[in-house]
This record gives C-alpha cells, structure tokens and sequence, in this order.
C-alpha cells in the first residue's frame, strides 16, 4: 500500500554514493539530467516536455500526488489517497471506504472535506535572501529569521491573490532555497474510488511486496465558482499494454527522505526516535483493533486510522531494521569520512568549523527535549479535535501579529490552507477521539512518569480516561463552531467555554516554550550546520546531487523491469487472470462481489501491475506512470519490499516501484463498474 506513509526496509546490498546511480534521484524539474537521460535511453526529452508534465502534475494536500488527465480537470491518484475522504463522506448506512463510490454525473460528484490540489507554475532561486537572512545566527533567532524572509519572499510573489500559493523551499538543507508558485484549486470533489477489497487486495501479508493485484486508483476533480476546471495541459490516457524495458517517468511530491543525514542523526533515528514511534503505534493499533471489535460503527469509523496506522508501523518497522543492518551506517560513515577528508581541500573558509560536530552535539539536547516535544507539542496522534483547537488557538494568536514574526506555518501565505483544513464540514466521532485522547495522556504519564512538570501540565490532577472524557466533549466537531471561532479571532478564542479550547489555551504557553527551546537547542543548530555540510557537497560534487525530498515535485527516470533476488526472477507484470488464480475467498484475498461477477467479461491478459525501476518514497502514492511521448500508463502506489531502504538510499538491482496500469482501470471502468461516462472521458482525453 501506501506510499503516503512510508518509511523503509533496506536491503543488504544497497549501495549509495554523493553522486547518482543509474535511475537513481527525485530529482528537481530546474536541474533534470536531461542530456544524461536522452543518452541512458534514447529519449528525446526537451525542456518543453518537462514543462507539460509539471503542468499536470499535482499536489494533494492530504500528503499525496496526483495528475490531471482530461480537459475537464479530471484527476487521476490512489484509493487510498482518497480513502479519508470516502471515509469522511460515509454514514452508518453508507460506507465508502468499503463498498467505493461512483459519481454518474457531474452532480454526484461530492467535495473531499480540506483536501486541496495545487499545480507548481515557477521555480526561482532565492538561495541568496535566504542565507542572508540568517547569516551569523543559530538557534531560535536563525528559525525566526528564516520565517520572516520566507514569509516576505512568499507575500511578495503571490500577494493576495488567492489563486496562488507560494512557498520558500528549504533544498540541500539549507544548500539552496527555491520559491516554489502553485495554482491552488480548493475544491477538490470525488468522483471515483474502487472500495477497499479492490484498491487493497492482498492487504498486509501483500504489503510492499510484488506480485501485486490491487486497482489502487481513484479519480477526482478541480472545481472553482462551482463548475470544473478547463484543464487544456493536461495528460493523455493511454490504455494501451505496456513494454517491459520500455522508459518511464514519475512526476511527484515523495515526501521526505534521509540520505543526506550525518551518522549522528541517523543513530538517534535508531536508538530513540524510531523505537518509540514503534512501540506507541503498536500499542494504539491495538486500542484501535479492540475498539473496532465493539460494534460495527465503532469498526467503521476506526478503519481509516486504524489503516493507515498498520501500513505506517511496518514501515518504521523497516526503517529500523535497516539502521540496525549493518552495511548502511557503515557506507554512510565511509561517505561522511570520505566528504570530511575533502574539507580541507574545498577552500570553505575557516568559519566552516566542524559543522558534524555541532550536529552531534545537538543530538544530546534532541534526546533531553524528546519526550516533552513530543507529547507537548505534537499532542495525540490522529486527533483532529485536538488539531482543531490547537489550530484556532495558535491562529487567533499569530494573526495579531505581522506575518513576519509569526510562528511557522500561520504567515499570511499559508493560512489560506489552514483555515480551509480547519473550517472544512467533516465528520468527527466522540468515541474515537476519547480513546485517542486517553491514549495520548495515559502515554504521556507512563513515559514522563507522574511528578514530570509536564504530566502536571497536561493532567494536572485528574486521571487520563475522565479528563478524555471531558475533552471529548468538545463541540468543535461542529464546522459551524469552529468558524464563529476562526472569524471572531482572540478575543472570541478567549471566551470560548469548549472544554478543549480552554485546554489548549492553559497548556499552549508552556508548549510555546518548548517549541522556543527546540529551536534553540535542536533545530537551529543543526540548520545552521547543515547547511555548512551543504556547502561542502557543492563545492565537491556540484549539481550533479539531487536534494532530499521536501514533498514538493520531482521527477524520477527508470524502466519497467522486474528483478532477481536469491534466484528468483520477478517479472515485471501481474495480469487480471492471476488476481482470480489468488482469491481464496478468505480475507484479505477476497474478493469484492463486483469483480466475482466481471470475471467472464474482462481480458484476463489485461496487464495489471507493473514494477518499474523508478526511486520513490512516501508522498509518491498516486503519482502518474508516464511513458517517453508524456503519456499516463498508470499510478504509482507502493514499492517492493526491497525499496522500504528509499529513506536512506537508493539500490538499482532490487529497488523498484508498483504501479496500476491505466488498462486495468479503463477495463475494469468499463466492466466491473460500469462508469461508462468516466470511461469515455478518459478515452477522449
């Protein structure tokens, strides 16, 4: 499943270097190897092509990618980049998430509740103003300086103009600072998932691993003033069998990786951050688990969660068998020594300093605030009551002040998204959120132990199952609740007599503080010595390095291949004839009745999933397959269990991503869910 939430599993044999590998690099659309790509696989990319993919491709808030494939802005991703919206849309007598959805008609077309879509327009490099904004300083002044020119630069480029969303983006961390401009479109409406059985055959024993069988595929559309979007660049369907060895393209927002981090980091990674995630989402997938099997509302109202929760605990799952492999901190440490050596060399002048050191330093102070910080600030997993409150509160604070000196994440350029999160009608459920609210509190005693100042604060002398039952009762479930809050700003905030608004409003000073000294002590630093270590790489290597994914767009280049490992060749394709071969009927490999049904209509030889040698990583989920004429083949939705080590690195030999073929979804459109209409259209782009 998911790539949204995704962190890696690595093989033993993958190998890295500080410049690419064959197929390797999520790579930004202003330095594209395209000459080395042209020559790698006779292709015949041009600047032009690379425009008319950027100008489908698109950016879903909801932590996925997406493209545009019809005139009519009909957007092409994953089920499960859709499945908290089908979630959010279902009721007790109609679930979504399960049984799918099917608009017949523009007007059956239903809004996904704070899901936006943005088109990056322009990239320009603001590398200058940034560094300079921050020049001589660290801790919480090199965070607030940063934040301010940030905010300017974005105030500056898109105004008020409320079409456009404008964001600084941190590159290289901190070795360069692009301003990134995106068409936004806030209203985002489904008009097709396949259900879950469909979209997630195989389940979890399926998981990251291939053969696959799943039509992880949905379709939604941009609307504005209430009709669709004209969307001329757009790009074509191709329904056609694709070649194994054929050259294809991913253009999407992977969400984060960590290559570029010291050895430093990635030990507190494994030894304190990755462990404790771990051992809490295991715990809350069993509450979640055990909650479900109350009654079938209960059931219904936790799958979302309780789903993306188990994807999100085998991938860290991964990611710390991958640090406590052996092969990976050992090449890592040969690179760090290896750049290090350089050092000398690169004339960086003496204010370089040990900026490793620094970073090790900063990890003692990391592992001191770790537990407060996360409890504190971050707050309970999965709560969007809490999200609400806490945003109002923060919200109403920040906007009396100028953008500039806000907190990040509420400048002027960015609240237009946040209020649109906030004030959006969705669905929220008092039985789970107590559960995540208990949870969360009775964590936070057991880990920061009883007499902790911050259990105090966060308890003060009641217990965690009442005080989540007092919390839970909050109204700002109510869309209506939350607005009268958002628009009569801090004095309204004030007043308010919602259990949780008055909570957040006792506890924010003290998480403030926190946050201040996070700033100081964990965040500033390291940026500041990070972007000394950028500096080095550049000087050593220039722009033949990619940066870390920041979920903003990228574009992979690979093939379609399959793999051999221990020898066993995996081929690159699965076929409609292999889903029935591994029904059995029992869950997860049953089936949904509407494919039991097809079974004599469709071409069982229609190409179903295919691998491909393309690096991705989480945020890729619902990126279009592009072939070498800037067609859409299919979706990316996962990766091979080989490719879980993409946080770290990037192996050729075994690394490959899963993708649905656009033929399963033309065909299975057409006669597994009669969506005639989508069909058509989709033939017609």
């Amino acid at each position: 499943m998911s790539l949204k939430l995704f962190a890696p599993l690595l093989a033993s044999t993958v190998m890295m270097s500080s410049a690419a590998l064959a197929d390797e690099g999520m790579w930004t659309f202003d330095n594209f190897p395209i000459a080395a790509v042209n020559k790698e696989y006779g292709t015949q990319i041009d600047q032009a092509w690379l425009d008319h993919v950027r100008g489908a491709a698109v950016r879903l808030s909801t932590g996925c990618s997406a493209s545009v494939v019809t005139g009519q802005a009909l957007v092409l991703t994953n089920n499960h980049c859709v499945a908290g919206c089908a979630q959010d849309l279902s009721s007790k007598g109609h679930d979504f998430f399960q049984e799918g959805y099917i608009a017949h008609s523009r007007a059956e077309e239903r809004k996904c509740g704070g899901m936006q879509a943005e088109i990056l327009t322009a990239i320009s490099d603001v590398t200058a103003q940034m560094q300079a904004a921050g020049q001589g300083q660290t801790g919480e002044a090199l965070v607030k300086a940063r934040t301010a020119a940030s905010s300017a630069i974005e105030k500056q480029a898109c105004g008020d103009d409320e079409k456009f969303r404008c964001q600084v983006v941190d590159l290289y961390h901190g070795g360069q600072f692009k301003l990134y401009k995106y068409r936004k479109y806030s209203d985002v409406r489904l008009v097709f998932s396949p259900g879950f059985k469909a979209a997630f055959f195989g389940g979890d024993p399926d998981n990251f691993n291939f053969p696959r069988y799943d039509l992880d595929s949905a379709f939604v559309r941009l609307y504005e003033n209430g009709k669709p979007v004209s969307t001329p660049d757009h790009l074509k369907w191709n329904a056609s069998a694709p070649t194994a060895g054929e050259p294809v393209f991913i253009a999407g927002n992977p969400g984060g990786t960590d290559r570029q981090l010291t050895i430093a980091q990635l030990e507190t990674q494994r030894d304190l951050q990755i462990p404790m995630t771990l051992v809490q989402y295991a715990e809350l997938r069993g509450r979640l688990t055990r909650f479900g099997a109350e009654s079938p509302e209960h059931e219904r109202i936790a799958q979302d969660l309780l789903f993306g929760l188990e994807n999100s605990y085998k991938v860290y799952f991964g990611r710390l068998f991958a640090l406590n492999g052996g092969d990976l901190l050992s090449q890592k440490q040969a690179q760090e020594a290896a750049l290090r050596l350089k050092v000398p060399q690169l004339n960086l002048g003496a204010e370089f300093g040990d900026p490793w050191a620094t970073i090790a330093g900063a990890q003692d102070d990391l592992a001191a605030l770790y537990l407060p910080y996360r409890f504190v600030e971050r707050g309970p997993i999965g709560s969007d009551l809490f999200d609400y409150a806490r945003s109002l509160v923060r919200a109403a604070a920040e906007r009396q002040k100028p953008s500039a000196e806000r907190l990040p994440g509420y400048s002027d350029s960015q609240l237009p998204l946040l209020e649109k999160e906030v004030l959006d009608v969705k669905p929220v459920h008092a039985p789970l959120e107590q559960l995540l609210f208990e949870f969360w509190l009775s964590k936070s005693r057991e880990y920061l132990t009883a007499d902790n100042p911050y259990t105090k604060l966060l308890l003060g002398r009641d217990s965690p199952e009442h005080l989540a039952t007092v919390l839970a009762a909050s109204k700002l479930g109510d869309a209506a609740v939350r607005k009268k809050l958002w628009d009569g700003g801090w004095a309204a905030v004030q007043a308010s007599d919602d259990p949780l608004i008055k909570y957040v409003l006792r506890i924010d000073p003290e998480a403030r503080k926190l946050r201040t000294e996070w700033d100081n002590r964990v965040d500033g630093p390291i940026s500041a010595a990070s972007e000394k270590i950028a500096k080095a790489r550049f000087a050593a290597f220039g722009d033949t390095i990619y940066p870390d994914a920041t979920f903003t767009l990228r574009l992979s280049y690979g093939k379609i291949a399959g793999w051999t490992y221990n020898g066993v060749t995996v081929p690159p394709f699965t076929y409609f004839k292999g889903l029935y071969e591994r029904a059995t009927g029992k869950a997860p490999f049953d089936l949904d009745p509407r494919w039991i049904a097809a079974k004599d209509k469709l071409n069982s030889n229609t190409v179903f999933d295919i691998s491909t040698t393309n690096d991705i990583i989480g945020g890729n989920s619902g990126s279009p397959l592009i072939n070498a004429r800037g067609e859409v083949i299919g979706a990316v939705f996962d990766g091979n269990i080989h490719s879980l080590g993409g946080n770290y690195g990037y192996d050729p030999v075994l690394n490959r991503a899963v993708s649905v073929s656009a033929a399963a979804v033309s065909e299975a459109l057409r006669k597994v869910y009669h969506a005639d209409a989508l069909a058509d259209e989709l033939a017609g782009s």
